[in-house]
């Protein structure tokens, strides 16, 4: 019986909740350990905030990341001591520091000073340059592109963020580019969701935030991974530890190519994808994307 290869892939924000972290550290104390040096690393209690919220605070891009990196790392950290291997890494937006981690691409400790800073530029390039994001069902990613650039001659940028799977694109602009597209995808037969996010992330709006967070990363080293990692922006396998620095860098205002990015894992030979973070987002998008392909969660790993 042939062994199935076996992708790990992270989630970004949106998936932390209130609670998180908290039942894994009273099980394992590899995971108590990653909570510990995220709270020392921070200078804040980062694990309060997860065990005890309050949501609005989790919620929050300067919170969230460093909140889900740690949730995301502990998972990986007690499943690996457990024997759990993976062929390859991908991560969705701010999951992408949490695979560069588990791949032993980037310390712990470098990820999480990276990803508070990240949220703290994306959050004062929201205040600059308000704007929204809105997810369009029912459209190709060729209709949603032109859906885009037709509402943005009229109305203020406007481009895809997130290509999570086949027929959902997730768009970012201005505020008054997202209730245009709304009204233009309804027009043609299809729908636009309003999603509940403090920016217009993945956009050109962002590029303050990426200027600037571009001198933070050239203070990081970033290594060759153990395994080969899909960046979000190019969704072709890498272990160029330069080319993981320009994705990173390109990754705030480019589009997250996840559909790209899991047929890149498949054409390696990718059979299961296992998802390592809280809730199961990404699971969704990959039976939606690749139906024959196997999915879990990590939880489920650790229960077997």
């Amino acid at each position: 019986m042939t062994t199935p290869r076996i992708a790990g892939v992270f989630p970004g924000q949106g998936s932390q909740a209130v609670g998180m972290g908290r039942e894994l550290t009273e099980q394992y104390p590899i995971a108590r350990d990653i909570f510990t040096e995220a709270d020392d690393v921070l200078g804040v209690s980062i694990s309060s905030l997860c065990f005890d919220g309050p949501a609005d605070e989790l919620k929050r891009t300067s919170n969230a990341q460093p909140a889900l990196v740690t949730m995301s790392t502990a998972l990986w950290r007690v499943a690996a001591a457990q024997g759990f291997r993976v062929d390859a890494v991908a991560g969705h937006s701010l999951g992408e520091y949490s695979a560069l981690v588990a791949a032993g691409a980037l310390a712990f400790a470098d990820a999480l000073r990276l990803v508070r800073r990240r949220g703290e530029l994306m959050e004062q390039a929201a205040a600059q340059r308000p704007g929204g994001m809105a997810a369009i069902i029912g459209l190709s990613d060729d209709d949603a592109r032109a859906l885009c650039d037709e509402v943005a001659a009229q109305h203020g940028a406007l481009a895809p963020a997130n290509f999570n799977s086949p027929g959902q694109v997730v768009v970012s602009g201005t505020l008054d580019a997202i209730a245009a597209v709304r009204a233009a995808a309804k027009e043609r037969g299809a729908k636009a969701i309003p999603l509940q996010v403090s920016g217009p992330f993945h956009s050109i709006l962002m590029r303050d935030a990426a200027d600037a967070f571009r001198e933070v990363l050239a203070e990081v080293n970033i290594g060759a991974p153990n395994v080969p990692i899909v960046p979000n922006v190019t969704a072709d396998p890498t272990s160029d530890p330069a080319l993981i620095r320009d994705a990173l860098e390109r990754q705030i205002t480019g589009a997250v190519q996840w559909v790209r990015s899991v047929y890149a894992l498949r054409y390696m030979g990718i059979s299961r994808f296992v998802e390592i973070g809280p809730g199961n987002v990404l699971i969704g998008l990959l039976q939606r994307t690749s139906p024959e392909a196997e999915t879990a969660s990590v939880t489920e790993i650790l229960a077997e």
